[in-house]
């Protein structure tokens, strides 16, 4: 049976709606899937949408409503990030080159693999940071995946200190996650899956390989979404701010994971 799913969240005042934040994770594989990516803005009704294994190079500056805000320029599978700019203005953003493996020092597929961005979301009056993240692939240990998360983490921190963070994307994860969890909460992370495996090409690799690290916000789920092209399926975060009025008292709950 799977370990139940820690999700981060914040006390908030009884009754007060929360703001929704709904965050979306797709892996392109090798960018043959980007032509899905406008149908899947519309469908998910998407805020952010981050992406990962593109080519930056042939993007479309916005899809259904949402216009791109940054891409890394050096990877061969690049990674991307867009967001509705009725909501959303750009504060900063960075792009980072986290542990090498073996793989990526022979086959160089991504040279850069954390993107970040710090954003100013004024229809919740709240500042967020939001990631799109992609680990080395299965051949590396898990224990450099560790690193890598690790790392990139105290990367979202330093882009803008005490800000609620989600961070989605490939973490090439999908067994022992009961160690990645303690490993993330022990710098203040938690770790939330979907409800549903992620990955589909090899019958003997399905699990999940796409999911949510965050700080600061109340993870309401992770829906799997159907599957297109991409040997991953797409993944939609439901986040919600801490409201003015909470405390910001930092809490976590318990959920069955599927």
């Amino acid at each position: 049976m799977a370990a139940p799913e820690q999700q981060s969240t914040i006390a908030t005042d009884a009754g007060v709606p929360p703001t929704a934040l709904r965050v979306v994770s797709y892996n392109l594989r090798e960018h043959t899937a980007n032509g899905e990516l406008a149908a899947l803005a519309e469908a998910s009704d998407a805020d952010v949408i981050c992406v990962q294994e593109c080519d930056s190079n042939d993007l479309a500056p916005s899809i259904g409503g949402l216009s791109l805000a940054a891409s890394t320029r050096t990877n061969r599978l690049g990674l991307a990030i867009y967001k509705r700019d009725d909501r959303f203005e750009v504060q900063d953003f960075s792009i980072h080159s986290l542990q090498k493996s073996l793989h990526d020092r022979v086959l160089a597929p991504a040279h850069e693999r954390l993107i970040a961005m710090h954003l100013r979301d004024n229809e919740a009056d709240a500042e967020v940071v939001v990631a799109s993240f992609h680990a080395s692939p299965l051949t590396a240990t898990n224990s450099l995946r560790r690193k890598q998360i690790e790392a990139a983490h105290q990367f979202l921190r330093e882009l803008a200190k005490d800000v609620p963070a989600v961070m989605v994307g490939d973490f090439n994860y999908p067994w022992f996650q009961t160690n990645l969890r303690r490993k993330i909460e022990q710098h203040g992370f938690a770790l939330s899956l979907s409800d549903q495996p992620t990955y589909l090409r090899y019958r003997k690799f399905t699990g999940h390989f796409d999911f949510a690290t965050s700080v600061g916000l109340h993870i309401a789920g992770v829906e799997t979404l159907p599957a297109g092209i991409s040997d991953h399926r797409p993944i939609l975060v439901r986040a919600h701010y801490e409201h003015p009025g909470a405390t910001g008292t930092v809490e976590t709950v318990e959920s069955p994971a599927a």
